[in-house]
């Protein structure tokens, strides 16, 4: 049996400087736990809403029975496989989603992972009623974003200095003569083509 060899001087540095930075991590999440749990106020600001009507909620009810949760998140619940649906309306239509829910590879073109014809998982969107179809979408429509966020297709309303900066900085002069800042455009605009 070999005798084991002692650990040279680089190696225990090694071992030191990430026992250092675990032992840092570790209280740093500490903190931030105990910070979050005690705290009156969200640590993060929620960028996306819903306000449902009848038949939104009626959808929301279709859309968790059919199970499409076990692949989307929607309303900050379900699973991260898909897509996140959080904010979905503020990026498409509600004639888009119903189009897409019947047949999502003509929507992009392409074939697509999970939907579309069987034996693809998700192929039951395009078997559902049309009138299930229909309060799926006006479900999704009602998950909004506000402007600026992740999940939005229109910009933060007000001029960012940061991004005005960096702008200055990286992009070409001829930008400016050729393209319009998406914040000077207006929103009906933008709005219109997500339709």
């Amino acid at each position: 049996m070999k005798k084991s060899q002692p650990l040279k001087s680089g190696e225990k540095i090694l071992f030191i400087v990430f026992g250092v930075f675990f032992i840092l991590a570790l209280i740093a999440y500490i903190a931030l736990e105990s910070m979050r749990l005690t705290s009156e106020e969200p640590m993060f600001k929620a960028s996306t809403f819903f306000d449902f009507s009848e038949v939104g909620a009626e959808g929301s009810k279709i859309y968790r029975e059919a199970r499409c949760n076990s692949c989307h998140r929607a309303l900050r619940a379900g699973t991260s496989m898909g897509l996140s649906l959080d904010g979905i309306g503020s990026k498409r239509s509600l004639e888009w989603l119903e189009t897409f829910l019947i047949n999502p590879e003509s929507v992009y073109g392409a074939e697509t992972l999970d939907h579309g014809l069987p034996p693809k998982e998700a192929a039951y969107t395009g078997r559902l009623s049309e009138d299930h179809r229909h309060k799926i979408a006006v479900f999704l429509s009602e998950l909004r974003a506000d402007p600026g966020s992740s999940v939005s297709k229109r910009p933060p309303p007000e001029h960012s200095e940061f991004i005005d900066s960096m702008v200055k900085m990286w992009a070409p002069k001829e930008w400016s003569e050729k393209y319009t800042d998406i914040r000077d455009r207006p929103v009906e605009e933008i709005e219109s083509e997500s339709k």
